[in-house]
């Protein structure tokens, strides 16, 4: 019984050791989603956006009346006033005050009510910049996963051609053994495989580098075991989408982040102008305060009152109202209003450029899908041309009809095709998902 018990915990022990060894493999929405949680960059936009609020916080509460608290002590010797009889004394004495203040801007041209305004939209435009580098970190994974789908694709391609050269040299030299074909035909073949092995060699270090390249740019720690879930290729299907530059563009002006930001930007420079133009208002505040005092002889200490009877004697109110009419700052004032002009022109520019900028990307997206559509089109009937004038071929060279070199420069041909057919499908799903994205704004819709 106990020897049982010992082979099935070994059997479990090595289970779980198989299961534990196995690499997670992860889809492009596994990468998003890791990068878009742990992405330090994004995290230090998040910082910003935190700093924005902060902003605003602090201009919400510069409504609110201001409350202090103070106390001051002092030994003075020499002349003084003693502040019981109000007379001149040369005695040294202590004394002791408290004090509680409060003051509230009553008006100041409207200043701290436009700067709550523009850090409202700052605080906007700032979220919308969050999710532009959001976007953009998106983009680049998505860029790069499609990179090592189409390196991967290179592998495999050039994988089967090793195969078959190795397949049509076993064949020859089976033949070369029972005497129906020449060595040099042998050793030709075997020059074939090893320009195919070498090839193959490239293609494998050439995913393994798109692969190591997505890593980083997930930011996984080192030593992380990573690898990718590979999409079935074949079953990709290309729906023949026809999109309009304007249609697209209308969607992205309303729905994408880069326009959005700079649009909050303009709406808070136009109330910092606002804001600026306040301080040429006279500032109305008013102010109370409570207050009360100890007051003895250093030498005569039974000369006045206990500490409690005078803290409670000498307690005292005010209140004040004061105004400030600026007159002359030496420019100051006239000087933040010009800038605060000069911020908003540039902005308002900078959002027209932008317009022009997205119009332009857009037009040239649905261009290049347009084109792109054309050249799989192309290149996927290239392909099965190229199959079926391949099949022919190796008939005829395992018939003795054409030798190695001809076999060589058809199988040649019928990998560029292959990779090319390759390639557009690759670049043509990548430019539809581009113009989706322009629809959207978003990227979690269209991956699924």
């Amino acid at each position: 019984m106990g020897k049982i018990k010992w082979i099935l915990s070994l059997l479990l022990i090595v289970c779980f050791g198989e299961i534990s060894a196995q690499v997670k493999k992860w889809t492009l929405e596994d990468c998003i989603n890791y990068a878009v949680t742990n992405n330090i960059g994004l995290q230090r936009q998040r910082l910003q956006t935190q700093t924005t609020e902060v902003n605003l916080l602090k201009s919400k509460m510069d409504i609110l009346p201001s409350l202090n608290a103070g106390s001051d002590a002092s030994i003075q010797y020499g002349r003084s006033i003693d502040p019981i009889t109000n007379g001149v004394t040369f005695l040294q004495n202590f004394r002791n005050g408290y004090q509680l203040t409060s003051g509230i801007t009553l008006f100041n041209g409207f200043t701290t009510i436009n700067t709550i305004s523009a850090n409202k939209f700052m605080l906007r435009a700032g979220l919308e910049s969050e999710k532009i580098a959001r976007n953009t970190l998106i983009v680049d994974i998505m860029g790069q996963y499609y990179q090592f789908l189409y390196a991967k694709g290179l592998e495999g391609a050039s994988k089967m051609q090793l195969e078959l050269s190795e397949k049509q040299l076993f064949r020859i030299q089976k033949m070369v053994e029972t005497g129906k074909e020449a060595l040099s035909k042998e050793y030709e073949m075997e020059s074939q495989v090893s320009a195919d092995r070498l090839s193959y060699t490239i293609a494998q270090n050439t995913s393994s580098q798109a692969l190591t390249t997505l890593k980083q740019m997930l930011q996984l720690a080192p030593g992380s075991e990573f690898d990718l879930a590979m999409p079935d290729l074949e079953n990709m299907l290309i729906i023949d989408n026809n999109f309009s530059t304007d249609s697209i563009y209308n969607l992205a002006s309303e729905n994408l982040p880069r326009l959005k930001e700079i649009e909050y930007e303009l709406k808070a420079s136009k109330r910092q102008v606002a804001a600026a133009k306040g301080k040429l208002a006279p500032n109305v505040s008013a102010g109370a305060q409570i207050f009360t005092g100890y007051y003895t002889l250093l030498n005569d200490t039974s000369y006045h009152a206990s500490f409690s009877t005078q803290m409670k004697n000498n307690f005292g109110q005010a209140v004040g109202l004061s105004i400030n009419i600026p007159i002359f700052n030496n420019y100051s004032t006239a000087r933040n209003i010009k800038l605060a002009k000069i911020r908003r022109h540039d902005t308002e520019l900078r959002l027209e450029q932008e317009k022009n900028n997205l119009y332009t990307d857009i037009e040239n997206a649905c261009l290049n899908y347009n084109r792109g559509k054309d050249e799989f089109e192309a290149a996927n009937s290239n392909f099965n041309y190229n199959t079926k004038s391949f099949e022919a071929v190796q008939k005829k060279f395992e018939t003795g009809l054409i030798d190695v070199t001809n076999y060589s420069l058809a199988k040649t041909t019928l990998f560029k095709a292959e990779t090319e057919a390759l390639r557009t499908k690759l670049q043509l799903i990548i430019r539809k998902l581009t113009i989706q994205f322009y629809s959207t704004g978003e990227f979690e819709n269209i991956l699924k």
